[in-house]
């Protein structure tokens, strides 16, 4: 598995860096790092790693005005996870028809 898509599923393993990068995606807009810790009741400064760790693997991309840093998501990365995950989708859906398969026909036979 490549170091970036490693990167992408420690970021979104922690559940406040899913709710802050749900909250990007829902604002569709920039955010300064002040509007994002409004929203949790952690620090600032926690907010501020967390979201360091989005920016590492590509969810996030950070863009400073004046004394401000913006904060605006990128759901690209999640693709490369996706494609990744749709190799064990086809795997578990054949796993699914031939259980089916097997109980159908076990059913027949009794």
């Amino acid at each position: 598995m490549s170091t970036r898509i490693n990167r992408i599923f420690k970021a979104i393993a922690d559940p406040t860096r899913r709710e802050i990068f749900n909250v990007l995606i829902l604002a569709a807009t920039a955010m300064t790092i002040s509007q994002i810790s409004e929203q949790f009741e952690i620090s600032r400064q926690g907010v501020t790693k967390h979201i360091k760790m989005l920016k590492e693997a590509g969810l996030v991309e950070m863009k400073q005005a004046g004394r401000e840093n913006y904060c605006l998501a990128d759901p690209t990365p999640l693709k490369e996870v996706h494609s990744w995950l749709t190799a064990y989708e086809k795997f578990w859906d054949d796993k699914l028809t031939n259980l089916s398969d097997f109980l159908d026909n076990s059913t027949k036979e009794s």
